[in-house]
């Protein structure tokens, strides 16, 4: 179902109003002017005639200029989506170098370049065989303002450990065993902790963070009408971070992709309310979104974009929408919000609205909600609420494959680590 030019351009309705306006005024002066041809027997009416043509003819100009700057932003508009991520990309190519990376010729940033050059590896293992029993330890005995990539296997195992890895300890990697993942698991919730950003089992401020095979779990439960039950498995603050065959378990606020450019390929993520949330822009790509709400239902996002000029958003490409409730694909937690689904089979799961103001009707009119060629019973259209948006392939090329995250300057082939 094609979706109305009122929501796609929300300024048209009061533009169109101010136009008619001064349409409406310029009539008027007209007949006023016609009217005064009787009166101009002295110098005074004269006067008071050429005044009204005067203001006849600015009103014309005016709505001239308005029309013409209501089909540049018009225009503007369309274009944004599909020219913004190139501008930053050709901008930061200027200052990098070409690095052969196995998957042909890639371009990546200098910092992340010299620190795959220089690899350090490290194991841990609870058994103590490796050379640290615990995460913590081992992240402990690397030094600040790390300049290499430092990769932790991690064997077999469940870690009950809470882990923040500081800004100053960049190129991390958590590298796990394929065929059994190690776990890392908390159960902190806001009323313990007092805000969510603290619940996190593992919250990385680090960029360029890397976990290959990991679970990440916070196993606080969640009760529909509850509140301080928030409880973040995991935390990504830093930017050019990636995630490959994760797996993310929680409830409420289960993955707080926070902050930063990031990338999650055939990762599993499940919760209930709002479990995938945050101001990022991230590339989800062949993952499964399981919920996990009762018959009261959920959200799968919440993405909390506030100022048309942040490039932040979540983009699900070739994904998979499943599991129990009925479950909106996303609320607006910001005025801007924008969430896109692209290539992505939608269950029954998914509410025919598909998507939700938060009480905020306000916001129908700026959020960006779009859905590009999804299949499934949840992906049918036809109930949806009439300010989401069915992309055309214009539209959607922006925010579809690695280039809406910028991938070529710093995404790094997993089977080189």
């Amino acid at each position: 179902m094609a979706v109305s030019n009122i929501y796609l351009f929300p300024t048209i309705w009061y533009i169109s109003y101010v136009l008619s306006t001064l349409l409406y005024i310029h009539f008027i002066l007209c007949n006023v002017i016609l009217q005064a041809l009787d009166l101009m027997a002295s110098k005074y009416n004269i006067q008071v005639l050429l005044f009204l043509f005067f203001l006849s003819t600015l009103s014309l100009k005016v709505s001239s200029l308005l029309k013409s700057e209501k089909e540049e932003d018009y225009n503007s508009w369309i274009s944004w989506n599909v020219n913004n991520f190139s501008k930053k990309y050709n901008a930061e190519v200027e200052t990098l170098t070409r690095e052969p990376t196995g998957i042909g010729s890639k371009v990546l940033d200098l910092k992340l370049r010299n620190a795959e050059m220089n690899k350090v590896r490290i194991n841990v293992s609870q058994d103590g065989t490796g050379d640290f029993k615990s995460i913590k330890e081992a992240l402990d005995s690397i030094p600040l303002h790390n300049t290499k990539r430092v990769i932790l296997t991690i064997k077999p195992g469940v870690y009950r450990e809470k882990i923040v890895i500081p800004r100053t300890l960049p190129f991390i990697t958590f590298l796990g065993d394929s065929n059994d993942p190690p776990t890392i698991t908390g159960n902190d919730t806001k009323s313990v902790t007092g805000t969510t950003f603290s619940t996190a089992t593992v919250g990385v401020n680090a960029s360029y963070f890397v976990a290959i095979n990991m679970k990440f779990e916070n196993t606080a439960t969640h009760d529909k009408g509850s509140v301080r039950e928030q409880a973040v498995a995991l935390r990504i603050s830093g930017t050019n971070a990636s995630f490959y065959n994760c797996s993310f378990y929680g409830n409420q606020d289960t993955l707080y992709d926070h902050h930063g450019v990031h990338y999650f390929s055939n990762c599993f993520i499940q919760g209930s309310v709002d479990f995938i949330f945050g101001y990022a822009r991230s590339l989800y790509e062949n993952c499964t979104l399981n919920s996990v709400a009762n018959k009261d239902g959920g959200y799968f996002t919440a993405q909390k974009r506030t100022n048309s000029s942040w490039g932040s958003g979540f983009s699900f490409q070739d994904c998979k929408v499943t599991g129990s409730g009925l479950v909106y694909l996303g609320r607006a937690w910001g005025d801007r919000s924008r969430v896109i689904f692209s290539y992505t089979y939608m269950d029954n799961v998914v509410r025919p609205e598909g998507w939700d103001n938060w009480h905020h009707p306000e916001r129908e009119l700026t959020v960006y909600y779009g859905e590009y060629k999804c299949s499934g019973p949840g992906a049918n259209f036809t109930g949806r609420v009439p300010w989401a948006r069915l992309l055309t392939d214009k539209e959607a090329e922006p925010f579809i494959g690695t280039n809406y995250i910028y991938g070529d300057t710093w995404l790094i082939n997993p089977a080189t680590i």
